[in-house]
């Protein structure tokens, strides 16, 4: 297991579940199993579990894909629109860099339904690069 696998193991990926197999830099791919704590309390997968590993895609991808002499990111900005939910079965996203600048980065990830092509979210977010002081 690399560090970057250990270190999502010990917080809120690994609490969730989260599964990356596929990272390199500019692309990240992963998935998540739907447990009974996934869920809302009306029965459908709640917004903050897709959000999660949607953000979760792109922050192990800006890390990735981290510029020289950066040390790290934080989240500036995301939004995420909803087309769909699951209810059990399995969720994947596909995250992909879209800006990759000195100061930040912009990614852009589809949530689906494992195995399927129709989308149940489209995320974006801005990553701004941490430099040592």
């Amino acid at each position: 297991m690399s560090a970057l696998d250990d270190r999502f193991a010990q917080s809120l990926p690994g609490l969730l579940g989260l599964e990356f197999k596929d990272s390199e830099p500019g692309t990240v791919r992963g998935r998540m199993a739907i447990k009974p704590h996934h869920m809302a309390p009306n029965g459908f997968l709640h917004a903050a579990s897709v959000i999660a590993l949607a953000d979760s895609a792109c922050g192990r991808g800006a890390f990735i894909a981290r510029p020289e002499g950066a040390t790290g990111f934080t989240t500036i900005e995301l939004k995420t629109n909803f087309l769909g939910t699951a209810k059990d079965g399995a969720i994947e996203v596909k995250a992909k860099l879209i800006h990759g600048g000195r100061l930040t980065q912009v990614w852009d990830a589809e949530v689906r339904r494992e195995g399927e092509t129709r989308p149940l979210a489209l995320f974006r977010c801005t990553q701004m690069m941490l430099y040592p002081k």
